[in-house]
């Protein structure tokens, strides 16, 4: 069998540097599934109850899902070529810069971000993601991430369409600290020093380290570093018992029963600051096209996380019949979410069920030199093609920044 080498080179020398790659399913034992994802309704359950039901599909992904009992490749995206296949990860640690581009590849040596359809019945619990310094100490990498809730995969809301951030205004240490405390007593009341957001649908949010927040029930897609930590502050969601182990899994092992140190690591001035939703709610932006030119590509994704532009994300819309040639600054992994149609030699069709383990014609990975050299979509069906891509670090200097508007 050729290596991987061989093989990535073999298909970027056909397709003029796209990857085709295959869907990658995540359970989560702790969440029910919104059921939003497209898998058949036999398929959320497909690795067994044990493990939870799918959740979440993951776009062009070098990094695991940090799961109890997980496949050796769960989270890894998977690239196709002929009757070929080959992780993206190892991929890109064979090909480097060719793939994702000189300047990421130079500073990280890896893929180190990724995105994924987040898809839940109700809300989950409140939560943050380590920063960069706080999971190193656990040999892990740090995870800002952001949200954006596609009109097409959320044509129904689920449970509750609403999310929980930060804090309120006022709130004290001691406050949380004593929900903590009461883990096991039953529902610890975390959300009642927080504040619920109605989420709109075609909108989305930034969301820095070390901030809670109890996601709600649209359908997300979700561009973010390339980490699965998290620590889970709220003891009970609809009902349902979060072990504490989700607290406290991604600390270090003697601070486990450290109230104290669990709520030190929130950033606190982030999570109690009155003006939370001007800094990190994002409206789509128009960057390029519009009605008369047949097509539209917009920011969806945007802005810096405490200075640094880490993952930015666009949503391009062709109408029937139309086609443009578009250049951005850096890889990107692309979803279609409607429609069909031509991404460079790929062809591009949405499905309206997958089965789990069966292969789509909906998910592409384009290499930074073929992004800078210009990408060529056209419409070739009746109802327009839509895809959502997301970029790397530093990757759109021209981007908007924190709070601008449409």
């Amino acid at each position: 069998m050729p290596n991987v080498a061989q093989l990535a080179a073999a298909a970027l020398s056909e397709t003029d540097g796209l990857l085709r790659l295959s869907p990658t399913w995540v359970p989560r034992s702790f969440l029910q599934p919104g059921r939003r994802l497209k898998l058949h309704p036999h398929d959320y359950y497909a690795l067994g109850t044990h493990r939870g039901g799918i959740d979440e599909r993951w776009f062009a992904s070098t990094t695991e899902a940090a799961n109890e009992n997980r496949n050796h490749d769960e989270g890894l995206s998977y690239c196709v070529h002929g009757k070929e296949k080959f992780l993206l990860r190892d991929a890109v640690a064979e090909l480097g810069a060719e793939l994702v581009g000189d300047h990421i590849w130079n500073k990280y040596k890896r893929w180190p971000v990724y995105s994924k359809f987040f898809d839940n019945m109700g809300p989950i619990p409140h939560h943050m993601h380590q920063n960069a310094a706080q999971a190193k100490l656990v040999g892990q990498e740090g995870k800002p991430e952001s949200y954006y809730f596609p009109p097409q995969l959320n044509n129904v809301g689920n449970n509750f369409p609403y999310t929980f951030m930060g804090l309120e205004p006022g709130t004290t240490k001691q406050q949380v600290v004593d929900c903590l405390d009461h883990w096991n007593d039953g529902d610890n009341g975390i959300l009642d020093l927080s504040k619920a957001y109605r989420l709109k649908v075609g909108t989305g949010w930034l969301i820095p380290p070390c901030v809670l927040h109890a996601p709600g029930s649209l359908l997300t897609y979700e561009p973010q570093w390339g980490s699965d930590v998290f620590g889970m502050y709220q003891s009970i969601v609809e009902g349902r018992a979060v072990p504490r182990s989700l607290l406290t899994k991604d600390f270090p092992k003697e601070k486990h029963d450290d109230n104290a140190y669990m709520v030190d690591a929130l950033d606190w001035d982030k999570n109690v600051d009155p003006d939370f939703k001007a800094s990190n709610y994002l409206e789509p932006i128009v960057a390029a096209g519009g009605e008369k030119d047949g097509w539209v590509d917009k920011w969806i994704v945007y802005g810096k996380v405490d200075g640094e532009q880490l993952f930015t994300a666009k949503e391009l819309t062709l109408q029937p019949g139309a086609k443009c040639t578009i250049k951005d600054g850096g890889a990107y992994g692309w979803i279609t979410v409607q429609g069909s149609g031509r991404i460079g030699k790929l062809k591009l069709q949405t499905p309206a069920m997958i089965r789990f383990g069966a292969m789509t014609e909906d998910e592409v990975f384009v290499t930074a030199k073929a992004a800078a050299n210009g990408v060529t979509f056209e419409n070739t069906g009746t109802e327009p093609l839509v895809g959502l891509r997301y970029f790397g670090p530093d990757a759109q200097p021209g981007a908007p920044m924190n709070g601008a508007k449409r």
